[in-house]
């Protein structure tokens, strides 16, 4: 058994904890008052299970604390770290995306995170995606935000605007080259570009820069025209009007669209598929939603010190960082590995999300999902036009935050 570990099983039986200044005179822990010598991870991606189960046998060498890293569905997380809060049991830490914040930390449910002089190594909209009512209360992994895809085989160049998009794919269906221009993943998050391209957004926000939940912009002049782009597609036969996740990225993948709108974790089945794929900034400057993943710390852990020092002690290094980014190709919110790597496809997400704009985390953005997905589907269907449909959706929404109030 090496010392340090010796040392720390030492510690966890005679109950020390405390911080100490390490070298660079920032605080590191040690073991006290453990309740149990585990702690758990919740994960929703298998991409980094193996990496932090490594940095986990580290952490247990130093403290004798086993780090259990398990496979969790993101709505099981979102729910039992709720739960907890009440307490029921819940995982130690878990990853979680920054929009799930709000109604995490409106709840008491996660404890604030101090990164110290490592705050600086991240990029700052990782730090802002995490950031709450001016307090910081998850670790960034990686930054996330869509791409627009386009086959090298048939289009020869990135369309600049949505219009070239509409002319050099109508081309292509006509000419018999392809069944439709592109598939729509869903009508909401993978085509949001759409609607900022034309000035759309779902909140306005207040001085500090907040998401203010009474400006709601779904059923604003440039929100509407993206959904009359989206359903002039639909309704010429351009794009299919029923909205299948799997059936848009099948038809890219099998050369019967030019385009797609989506992300990181299509990567994978477009290389299998042998797809001539690059990733191009969106048309008419479009910004997607930029998305944070993180890990949290629960606030009904019984060791949440030492969750904390796992997070910031052997989560946040340059080390760790790179080998998830290696595991898993998302952008990493470690500074320098974005800015230095030479990924193509994580160059092509970079410059897609040039412009991306964070997902609100406000707990009202819950009410918005529903809502926006059933005036797409009135619109795409001729039930209503673009503006009533999304008329309705604004006061569907106006009815939810009232009623939760």
């Amino acid at each position: 058994m090496k010392k340090a570990s010796f040392l720390a099983l030492i510690l966890v039986v005679l109950g020390v904890f405390n911080l100490h200044a390490n070298g660079n005179g920032e605080k590191k822990a040690e073991v006290k008052d453990v309740e149990s010598k585990k702690l758990t991870l919740w994960v929703y991606d298998s991409g980094r299970v193996e990496v932090l189960t490594e940095v986990g046998k580290k952490f247990e060498e130093e403290y004798g604390v086993a780090v259990e890293v398990a496979l969790v569905d993101l709505s099981q997380i979102r729910t039992q770290m709720l739960l907890a809060s009440g307490g029921a049991e819940a995982a130690d830490l878990a990853i979680i995306p920054h929009d799930n914040l709000g109604g995490l930390v409106s709840n008491d449910a996660v404890l604030e995170i101090d990164l110290g002089s490592k705050k600086d190594k991240y990029l700052q909209s990782a730090i802002d995606g995490f950031t709450y009512n001016g307090k910081l209360y998850g670790l960034p992994l990686a930054v996330e935000n869509i791409g627009f895809f386009y086959n090298k085989d048939m289009v020869k160049t990135a369309p600049k605007t949505w219009d070239e998009v509409y002319a050099v794919g109508s081309k292509l269906v006509k000419d018999g080259k392809a069944e439709y221009i592109m598939g729509y993943p869903d009508a909401t998050y993978n085509i949001f570009p759409v609607y900022t391209a034309n000035g759309g957004y779902i909140f306005g926000k207040d001085t500090n820069g907040v998401p203010n939940a009474k400006d709601i912009g779904l059923n604003k002049a440039g929100f509407v025209k993206g959904l009359e782009w989206l359903t002039k597609l639909v309704k010429e036969g351009y794009a299919p009007e029923v909205v299948d996740w799997d059936g848009a990225h099948v038809l890219f993948e099998s050369g019967k669209a030019p385009f797609i709108s989506t992300g990181p974790w299509a990567l994978n089945r477009f290389k299998e598929a042998g797809v001539n794929y690059e990733i191009a900034p969106f048309p008419d400057n479009g910004a997607p939603f930029l998305g944070v993943q993180g890990v949290i710390v629960s606030s009904a852990s019984k060791n949440a010190l030492l969750a904390a020092t796992f997070a910031t002690e052997y989560l946040a290094t340059e080390e760790t960082m790179m080998k998830l980014f290696d595991a898993e190709k998302r952008p990493s919110a470690w500074k320098t590995i974005f800015e230095n790597s030479g990924d193509k496809d994580a160059l092509g997400f970079n410059a897609a999300g040039s412009k991306a704009v964070p997902m609100p985390s406000i707990p009202e953005m819950g009410f918005v999902w529903d809502a926006w997905v059933n005036a797409a589907a009135l619109s795409f269907s001729g039930e209503l036009t673009s503006q009533d449909a999304l008329n309705n959706a604004v006061v569907q929404i106006e009815t939810q935050i009232a009623e939760s109030k």
